[in-house]
């Protein structure tokens, strides 16, 4: 039986890391996070709340700026200017995913790169290409890491199938893992011989959002699953893998939910506070 990797318990504990490094800022010096929402998506909103009730519990301001989802992008361009002047204010989100009309590049960019939280402006991308370190690794790969750091799996000389070739995980993740001395493959809906490349993999990373991607024929004994992909199936909130089939068989698998999706939101919250936790938190890199 696999070693279920949940991130709730860890989660939980850097939420409490966090609360105590936020206890010891005097109170007008605390960091806020700006969340701008353009429109109002039922999962960007559920996402938000999650993100709002982290920084409650922890004593960061979380504030939230709602645009119209007729928004033009020099509305919300102009709000990121005025928020990255703002000396109270030392996170910016933009919530993804936008709407079609809007030009994404042109507004991450905009983002000032020691606000940029969410690691997507091209200077925090150059940084993490390099293994810059002042960079921001994106929540979701540094929650990631933190997982496989915690439960003592190495990575150094694994060989990493990333499955999925997003900006904002797919190839951050895969970056990252290089960076830790990896060797990566990527692999995306149009790879051959998925199921092959996936049984050469020591650790598999999948953020597709396709219900039972992953199964059994996909997996070999001692493998590592990370399952980051989230949807709707039959009425459930389920991943890529075919969890209870996979948990059999392969050496240790994150759930959906309660996986990754926890240690988003508190890897978020680490970026946000990276000068004032070095060399105190449970993951630092």
């Amino acid at each position: 039986m696999a070693t279920i990797l949940s991130g709730i318990p860890l989660r939980d504990k850097i939420k409490g890391e966090l609360a105590v490094v936020v206890s010891h800022i005097s109170k007008g010096s605390v960091p806020a996070l700006a969340i701008i929402q353009v429109g109002s998506d039922d999962a960007s909103s559920s996402y938000i709340k999650g993100k709002i009730k982290f920084g409650e519990d922890i004593g960061v301001p979380v504030v939230l700026y709602p645009l119209s989802s007729t928004a033009r992008d020099e509305e919300i361009i102009d709000l990121i200017l005025r928020l990255n002047g703002d000396s109270r204010i030392q996170g910016i989100i933009v919530q993804l995913p936008l709407p079609v009309h809007m030009d994404k590049e042109r507004i991450l960019e905009t983002i000032d790169p020691d606000k940029d939280v969410d690691g997507m402006h091209s200077l925090n991308v150059k940084k993490l290409l390099r293994n810059d370190p002042s960079g921001i690794v994106p929540a979701t790969t540094r929650g990631i890491l933190t997982l496989l750091d915690f439960n003592k799996i190495s990575i150094a000389g694994k060989r990493v199938l990333m499955i999925g070739r997003s900006d904002l995980v797919g190839k951050p993740t895969a970056l990252a893992f290089l960076n830790r001395d990896a060797t990566v493959i990527i692999a995306h809906h149009l790879s051959l011989d998925l199921e092959g490349l996936c049984k050469e993999a020591d650790i598999i990373v999948s953020a597709t959002g396709v219900p039972k991607l992953l199964t059994k024929k996909h997996a070999k004994k001692g493998q590592i699953v990370i399952d980051v992909g989230i949807s709707r199936h039959e009425g459930k909130i389920v991943g890529d893998a075919e969890f209870e089939a996979l948990s059999a068989f392969v050496s240790a698998i994150s759930p959906v939910p309660g996986g990754i999706g926890p240690l988003t939101i508190a890897s978020l919250f680490q970026n946000l506070l990276r000068k004032y936790t070095v060399g105190i938190l449970t993951a630092n890199f």
